[in-house]
């Protein structure tokens, strides 16, 4: 069969997206959907860790959202412009990969400035794509001191839906307990539903956690424009799987326990670096990977995620793993539920 755009469709009423997260992080719904039974239970995010065992292994994403949304005055016009950060090109040179808004309005060799008291200037050096720039940062000081100018006139990055500005409480639930390599412009929003007190009831269960790293960037977020998803093509995201998470994970596959992914960035990351024998092989670059069904996962046997977008990548990914028919009546189930979808929403955990 042939999966298209339109097959993943659905009326979600607006009210059913979340703009605030909920008061604790394990007090998020959580859905149970058995892949073989076809059964639909509902818990709370606080019951998660009664589906593991001594032995079994949570693959989680340990990136960390940096502040990459500022706004900047454009040279002589005023104008007010908005920079996303996507990626830092080259140290030395304070290069930057950058979205800006509108970009019709910025041309190479236009000069930005950012602060009340224009604490930063950057300059256009080029059109990396249609909507992207990259930009010169004109700063003189440490690139310490760099980046904590850029943390400072920056905001958290709060996806466009949410429709408000950041708080200090989203400083805080944006991100991860366990965030640890900055390098994000986005939450990997399964994990935000893990409390220390939730990870410290797993690890005396004696369940594993196996920390992997993929920097969430465009491609986990853009847009896809063509009705044939083979023809989708993913924006390259940078990956680490390190020799201890590769170990840990390999042990429990060998000895057929529960091998839970923490979302589509981490089940891309694991699919991304297998051997023939199906075993996690310690990588550091950059993946590509799109997963869409059909997909054979050669990794993971259950899946924590967050309920998605119509027509969303994230949704096609997850449809991948728990078929498409059975995720859209857990969506149907989860509007009637009154279940929160996208960023601050609730959790979905597939057996």
């Amino acid at each position: 069969m042939k999966y298209k755009l339109s097959m993943f469709n659905f009326d979600l009423p607006q009210k059913r997206i979340a703009k605030k997260p909920a008061e604790n992080r394990e007090d998020a719904k959580l859905m149970i959907v058995n892949r073989e039974t076809g059964e639909i239970n509902h818990k709370k995010m606080s019951n998660f860790q009664e589906y593991f065992d001594d032995g079994d292994v949570i693959a989680i994403n340990n990136t960390k959202v940096f502040p990459a949304r500022l706004y900047a005055n454009k040279e002589k016009t005023g104008a007010k412009i908005e920079v996303f950060l996507l990626r830092e090109l080259n140290k030395k040179n304070r290069l930057w990969d950058v979205l800006v808004d509108p970009a019709r309005k910025i041309r190479i060799g236009n000069k930005l400035f950012f602060g009340e008291n224009d604490e930063l200037i950057a300059e256009v050096i080029d059109n990396t794509t249609s909507r992207g720039r990259t930009l010169r940062f004109l700063f003189d000081g440490t690139h310490e001191e760099f980046k904590n100018t850029l943390s400072m006139l920056g905001e958290t990055p709060l996806p466009k839906h949410i429709d408000r500005k950041p708080t200090a409480q989203d400083t805080e639930r944006f991100q991860t307990i366990y965030a640890k390599h900055e390098g994000a412009i986005s939450a990997p929003t399964a994990g935000l539903h893990f409390s220390k007190i939730l990870m410290k009831k797993m690890e005396i269960k004696g369940v594993h956690f196996a920390e992997t790293t993929l920097h969430v960037g465009l491609g986990t977020f853009s847009e896809i424009l063509v009705e044939d998803l083979s023809k989708h093509k993913m924006e390259s995201e940078e990956i680490i799987i390190n020799e201890q998470a590769a170990n840990i994970i390999n042990i429990a596959k060998k000895e057929n326990k529960r091998i839970c992914s923490v979302g589509t960035t981490v089940m891309r990351t694991l699919e991304s670096s297998v051997s023939t024998k199906k075993e996690i092989i310690p990588y550091e670059g950059w993946t590509n990977i799109f997963l869409f069904p059909p997909h054979n996962f050669q990794i993971a046997n259950c899946m924590l995620t967050n309920f998605h977008l119509p027509k969303s990548s994230l949704m096609m990914q997850v449809a991948a793993f728990s078929g498409l028919d059975l995720l859209l009546k857990a969506y149907k189930e989860g509007i009637k539920k009154k279940y929160n979808f996208h960023t601050y929403g609730d959790a979905m955990l597939i057996l």
